[in-house]
């Protein structure tokens, strides 16, 4: 079975992004940012991912990637 990589932290690199300054965009804590960024999360709200990528100007496949296994 494969698995989603999340890459949130490349796309806040490529558009020179703080982790602050995406959680006041998004409305999301630090912490659970910062949980995201670091792959330590097992699901994420469709409504989250939508404000994460108003917020990045990217899609949501920039943010997640499937690779197999």
């Amino acid at each position: 079975m494969g698995q989603i990589i999340l890459r949130l932290d490349r796309v806040m690199a490529d558009r020179k992004m703080s982790l602050n300054e995406l959680s006041e965009k998004v409305g999301v804590s630090n912490v659970n940012l910062s949980k995201m960024k670091n792959g330590k999360i097992s699901a994420i709200r469709f409504s989250t991912l939508e404000a994460i990528c108003d917020a990045l100007d990217c899609q949501p496949g920039d943010i997640l990637e499937y690779r197999k296994d």
